[in-house]
């Protein structure tokens, strides 16, 4: 039988499985008090009856179970894997700056959410894109301005929100001013204090202001606040977050198998240090085995009873975990809304193009897709038009008009070297973040930058070359 500090340990606690149905074991963990999953790339399948169905049998184990995703639109969709998301991506939307826009694309992801029965969503990013080598936020980040970061965060998880779908902030204290990943290092922002506050704090205050049921933590270090841990694992940053800016909704931990959080440490270690310092809800990673998750519990409930966990701060962190579960209910309740319709991203596509020089004659351009690696955060999926012809970074490129499409081709040399031989009227459309064109500015050849992948950023395009002759 379970005991309750046992069912305590369970209900903070929200880990992944592996495959697109829910495995033997999980069911008796949701049923002793799990507090819910988190799906990613391998529960789904790209068919959304599919992602009903599994949310229906993970609620058929534990009613109240959570059930969180990551579905920032844009480049970021697990709902759309197959084909792209319906919606603008936070790049896109900061760039055209209508808050209403973005307010309209909160709501339709939220309205999708909602309709298969999700009801935590680990969005919008909060992070200000100041590093243009940052390889982890880029499009996924509403700018590299806090002021309009913060606007679209608020408006974003207000549409969000308004469908009953539980907004969870991301990556406190701020992602952005980083070049390296936190899923394979541990990274440090550098900035002092007085940096932090204008740059990096300020979208988090805006997302408090505006009502955000949860906010999830980084794996970076913050030398101006905690010189040594990791935020997830600090409790001065998480302060920060409390007393500072007032928040008193869910923190949720980034997953702890990324390499910022457990490369030294392990998993269940880390999610004693994670709840020790603040956190609320654990995030623990894609793909995992029952057996890791009782390894986790067995660790919590461990530390409480060695007196390194306080038995008090576990159970806060339960009650907060209830909160968002409690959230959708009265979300409805109270507003009931009506989704927007998707189709008003198509038109707004286009005005958040950089088009850089005039685009020459592309008649019988062919498509040439340069591969690179996925942000992992983003995953494998979708981007761009479909290629004519896919090449590796480094590989030369054919003869003759061509539309070829990078991702972040700043931070790839071997991939500027090849652009630095294309000559007009060939184009480069730039699909990533809009990084400065080293060893190619005087090519003479125009750039479309679209700041991220979407369905309507794929329409706008084939539209916009088609102006200039491209057909297919």
């Amino acid at each position: 039988m379970t005991t309750r500090l046992e069912e305590l340990a369970l209900r903070v606690l929200l880990p992944s499985f592996r495959g697109p149905s829910l495995p033997g074991g999980w069911a008796d963990l949701l049923g002793e008090g799990l507090g819910g999953v988190c799906l990613f790339g391998s529960n789904l399948t790209g068919r959304v009856e599919d992602v009903a169905g599994l949310v229906a049998a993970v609620r058929g184990a534990r009613a109240d179970a959570l059930v969180g995703i990551d579905e920032e639109g844009g480049d970021v969709t697990r709902l759309h894997v197959a084909d792209g998301s319906p919606v603008l991506g936070a790049a896109a939307l900061g760039a055209v700056d209508d808050l209403s826009l973005t307010e309209a694309a909160g709501g339709v992801v939220g309205a999708e959410l909602a309709a298969v029965g999700i009801d935590l969503d680990l969005g919008p990013v909060a992070d200000v894109n100041s590093n243009a080598a940052n390889p982890v936020i880029g499009t996924r980040s509403f700018g590299s301005s806090a002021g309009v970061v913060g606007r679209h965060v608020a408006a974003w998880l207000t549409g969000l929100q308004a469908q009953g779908v539980a907004a969870c902030v991301k990556h406190f204290p701020g992602h952005g001013d980083t070049a390296q990943d936190s899923h394979l290092a541990l990274p440090v922002v550098e900035a002092e204090r007085s940096v932090l506050d204008g740059r990096e704090l300020l979208p988090f205050l805006a997302a408090v202001e505006a009502g955000a049921a949860a906010v999830m933590t980084s794996h970076i270090v913050v030398p101006a606040i905690d010189p040594t841990l990791p935020a997830t694992f600090s409790r001065p940053v998480l302060s920060v977050l409390r007393d500072d800016l007032g928040f008193s909704g869910a923190i949720v931990s980034d997953a702890l198998d990324m390499a910022g959080a457990s490369a030294e440490r392990g998993i269940p270690e880390a999610a004693v240090l994670a709840l020790a310092a603040g956190c609320d809800l654990l995030c623990i990673g894609p793909d995992k085995d029952a057996s890791l998750v009782r390894e986790v519990q067995a660790a919590v409930v461990a530390a409480v009873r060695e007196g390194r966990l306080p038995e008090a701060r576990l159970v806060e962190a339960a009650a907060r975990v209830g909160a968002v579960r409690r959230f959708r209910g009265s979300a409805l309740e109270r507003l009931a809304p009506q989704p927007p319709d998707a189709s008003i991203f198509t038109d707004a596509a286009r005005q958040a193009f950089l088009v850089e020089g005039e685009l020459g004659d592309l008649r019988g351009a062919r498509v040439v897709s340069i591969g690179t690696p996925a942000n992992i955060a983003v995953g494998e999926g979708p981007w761009g038009l479909e290629p004519d012809l896919l090449l590796a970074p480094g590989e030369p490129l054919p003869e003759g008009p061509l539309v070829v499409q990078v991702r972040d081709a700043h931070r790839y040399p071997d991939v500027t070297d090849t652009l630095a031989g294309l000559r007009a009227p060939s184009v480069v459309v730039e699909w990533g973040w809009p990084g400065p064109r080293t060893g190619w500015r005087e090519s003479g050849v125009a750039r479309i930058c679209t700041r991220g992948f979407s369905r309507p950023a794929a329409a706008a395009v084939v539209r916009l070359l088609g102006e200039a002759g491209w057909t297919r």
